[in-house]
């Protein structure tokens, strides 16, 4: 009788619990993984909340030029695949960089959980506090920084232009 009560509670349980792991069908279903896992351009992007505003985002010829200025730097993203900041402003920042055409010395997408920590430890390096935050640095030294949304624009904030 036990038995009959519990499997139905521990069912629904579970079904809520993989209800806040949902992170978008092409990103793993693996909680550990999917909110901490360094991810590339390509993985991110098939998330379809990130590729919804990749796709629909219009930088403007300004900002294109701007965010030229990254060449040869490196930049370091931290994000959240649940966060809506980070839906918004990362998948901005790649269509921005793509756009333009630049390569930045390196470029770093560290997804991070609901904590704001990840494995590494990179996000105490960092002091991360909020999602998304985007750290610019010119041969190891942080030049920018921007946290959740751009007081300008992304290209004017990453760039100080």
């Amino acid at each position: 009788m036990k038995a009959r009560f519990l499997a139905p509670i521990l069912l629904l349980l579970n079904g809520c619990a993989l209800t806040d792991m949902d992170l978008g069908a092409a990103l793993t279903t693996n909680e550990q993984q999917a909110l901490t896992a360094p991810l590339t351009r390509a993985e991110l992007l098939q998330d379809p909340a990130f590729n919804a505003e990749y796709q629909a985002f219009v930088p403007s010829r300004d900002d294109l030029r701007k965010i030229a200025a990254l060449r040869g730097k490196g930049v370091m993203v931290f994000f959240g695949t649940w966060c809506h900041d980070s839906q918004r402003e990362v998948p901005r920042l790649l269509k921005l960089l793509d756009e333009a055409r630049v390569n930045p010395a390196w470029l770093q997408l560290v997804a991070v959980d609901h904590n704001k920590q990840e494995p590494s430890g990179l996000y105490k390096q960092y002091k991360l506090r909020y999602t998304p935050t985007i750290v610019v640095l010119d041969q190891g030294i942080e030049t920018h920084r921007m946290v959740e949304r751009p007081k300008r624009s992304i290209a004017s904030d990453l760039t100080g232009l």
